[in-house]
């Protein structure tokens, strides 16, 4: 059955980007939360241009596999450039944009969801064909997660503290229960997969 999911890579002290994210240079400065996407020797068999070291490698082409398509908030999409106006951060997964908002340009793999998260979520499960559903960015998934709909939550946690950047978990009404069901740890990052269990 599919699920939603949301997978990041995120510091110890809880950020997703370095200092200053902004349109173009979306990663923030002086971030290495994405090292580990290219400072191994195994190649992914889904991302062109990923080299990883074998343990992650497989845990990130096992979790690429299952995303049918993507959610993600407008400053994450901005903060990418636009994945081109018409990409995905998968490739071949369509995305869909949360946005109350136009968006300048639009098309190919990318639709533009004005009406809220459960209208997002549910026109990407429909487009997913059986597979997961993907969350990109911390809005997106506190929205996510206040509603109810987040299965899982995977965080590829590198043992760094950044000390400032966008935070990936905000404030929310409530706790969270996770349920801790995969631990990899692999050179430079540990990959941590928790099941949802309840929202209180």
């Amino acid at each position: 059955m599919s699920k939603v999911i949301s997978a990041h890579s995120v510091s110890v002290d809880g950020y997703i980007t370095g200092r200053d994210p902004r349109p173009g240079h979306g990663l923030g400065d002086g971030t290495m939360l994405f090292d580990w996407y290219t400072d191994g020797d195994t190649p992914s068999q889904v991302f062109d241009g990923f080299r990883l070291s074998e343990p992650s490698a497989l845990v990130f082409d096992s979790l690429a596999a299952r995303v049918g398509a993507a959610v993600a908030g407008r400053n994450t999409y901005e903060d990418s450039e636009r994945f081109g106006d018409d990409g995905s951060p998968h490739p071949s997964a369509p995305l869909f944009v949360l946005s109350h908002r136009p968006a300048p340009r639009m098309g190919g793999l990318q639709t533009l969801v004005t009406a809220g998260i459960e209208d997002a979520v549910a026109a990407a499960r429909e487009a997913a064909g059986g597979k997961d559903v993907a969350l990109m960015g911390g809005g997106v998934l506190k929205c996510a997660l206040e509603a109810g709909l987040v299965d899982e939550l995977i965080l590829h946690q590198v043992p760094v503290l950044l000390g400032g950047g966008r935070p990936f978990f905000r404030s929310l009404p409530g706790h969270v229960h996770l349920r801790l069901v995969e631990a990899v740890p692999a050179p430079g990052v540990i990959h941590l997969r928790y099941e949802i269990e309840e929202t209180s």
